[in-house]
């Protein structure tokens, strides 16, 4: 892994490093105080956000960001005013965790506790804490190394570990998931360990009942390859495999930790697999010059034919040093990603163009998931504001890249300001319209916030500043539901 040191001679601790000293505190539904401006009257729906609240447990801290427990934060707007409530997601692992008051099992980047022998063949902890998923009555915390846990979808009560009719007991289920627009079906994938890794694809009836699941692998792919998102464009489903490889035999040994025995290999190339959606087949492998991302934003395939596609590309795997260093309060590891367009061949699956369309620092691309598999006018997302310091700061700001005008909108909040992914809704009144819903970690005033953007006036004030009862820990991803729910006190 190549992890470049930042040169800043500065040592002192940031923030945000406040966020992760302390667990976040669960809190019931409660009013959320207005601080500023006014909820737009045509906002009614549900805002689900998802992440890890506690990284500590007892005396012990878990090794990587990716580990901590599941929180779920509710947020409602409703005609009589908008309330929020924060609760944990309660698996048995986390139960059995917070009985003994210790770390217990292993995790992406925590050993488990105790000499060699003792750690064989114990469960990883399926940590629930990565996104959502509502399905009628339920809501669905996401871990992509597991299966999907359901909560009751009003109280956020955990309700037990959801079988969506999953063909194999070692079937996994990611965290990004695609709802197609106009079917409303959803596709998803997991990743099979094992000395020929295997890839499986779902695709969902609305309610969540897988109707086809198929498999694919790739020849010569051993292990756990590193694939934590793809892209629905158009009638295909695109799969990029990093050339990210993990060391088999410490990680079985419980010598190394999943995190640690993850190597770079740039010289095995990124792979790209492109499927057919109807069918779930492959259509096209081809292996193309290295680059690795978390997150894609989209992706459709435009009237010549070719699969275009718009990611956050990183040139190596240092960000997963940073998620290492973060629970711990201090970024010493610098490393930059930025908003990148591909242009592929359907049929080969190679490579045609390749092009950065925003030089900005920047994570967690995001359109509107009308729009998912279709062309989309403005890619929304959470960026590093330009200070000398930027390789030290999680991100402190968030801007939207307009495609029709090339131009770069930013919503500077000021330092010491901290949002987590934002998260686009339209104006049912104006399609035209979109909101940004932020959660937003205010370090000055020692407050968490949720606020309302006009989306297509960003470098303006928010329309509305609302404030949460406990601060809340960074969460990863997020998702509205349009339909209020009728919260009963």
């Amino acid at each position: 892994m190549v992890a470049v040191p930042h040169s800043s001679p500065t040592s002192s601790r940031r923030a945000w490093s406040q966020l992760f000293q302390a667990p976040g505190r669960a809190f019931a539904l409660t009013p959320l105080p207005i601080l500023q401006g006014k909820v737009p009257g045509a906002l009614r729906g549900t805002l689900f956000r998802n992440g890890p609240g506690r990284l500590v447990r007892g005396q012990k801290t878990m090794g990587h960001w990716f580990d901590g427990d599941g929180s779920i934060l509710g947020v409602y707007f409703t005609e009589t005013g908008v309330q929020a409530q924060y609760r944990y997601v309660e698996t048995p692992y986390l139960q059995q965790e917070a009985t003994a008051d210790t770390l217990l099992l292993p995790n992406y980047g925590t050993l488990a506790p105790g000499p060699i022998w003792q750690r064989w063949g114990k469960p990883a902890k399926n940590s629930a804490n990565t996104s959502v998923l509502p399905l009628g009555d339920r809501l669905l915390a996401l871990w992509e190394a597991g299966k999907p846990y359901a909560l009751d979808l009003q109280t956020l009560e955990t309700l037990g570990e959801a079988d969506l009719g999953f063909a194999h007991r070692s079937d996994t289920f990611s965290a990004h998931h695609k709802i197609h627009p106009a079917t409303g079906e959803i596709y998803n994938f997991g990743v099979t360990f094992g000395p020929q890794a295997t890839f499986q694809l779902y695709r969902c009836e609305p309610q969540g009942k897988i109707r086809h699941q198929a498999h694919f692998s790739v020849p010569g792919l051993k292990g756990l390859p590193l694939v934590h998102d793809f892209v629905l464009a158009g009638d295909y489903l695109v799969f990029c495999i990093p050339p990210v490889r993990l060391q088999m035999l410490p990680t079985l040994l419980g010598l190394k930790t999943v995190s640690e025995a993850l190597q770079w290999r740039p010289e095995l190339g990124t792979i790209v697999v492109i499927i057919d959606r109807h069918t779930l087949k492959p259509v096209s492998i081809s292996r193309q010059d290295p680059w690795f991302q978390w997150h894609f934003t989209n992706g459709f395939v435009n009237d010549q034919g070719e699969i275009v596609l718009e990611m956050v590309r990183f040139p190596d795997f240092a960000s997963n040093q940073q998620f290492v260093e973060i629970p711990q309060g201090q970024i010493k590891t610098y490393t930059k990603g930025t908003l990148w367009r591909y242009h592929l061949e359907p049929k080969t699956a190679k490579v045609i163009t390749a092009n950065e369309i925003c030089d900005r620092s920047c994570e967690f691309p995001i359109t509107l998931e009308s729009q998912t598999g279709q062309p989309w006018r403005k890619t929304f997302m959470g960026i590093h504001r330009q200070t000398a310091d930027i390789g030290h700061e999680l991100i402190n700001a968030i801007a939207a890249f307009d495609h029709h005008t090339t131009t770069f909108t930013m919503a500077d909040m000021g330092p010491d300001h901290y949002p987590s992914e934002p998260i686009p809704v339209q104006n049912p009144q104006n399609p035209d319209q979109i909101w940004l819903l932020v959660v937003v970690f205010n370090a000055p005033a020692k407050r968490s916030e949720l606020r309302i953007y006009d989306g297509d006036r960003l470098d303006e004030e928010p329309l509305c500043t609302l404030e949460f009862p406990k601060i809340i820990p960074p969460s990863f991803h997020g998702k509205w539901q349009p339909e209020a729910l009728d919260h009963k006190n």
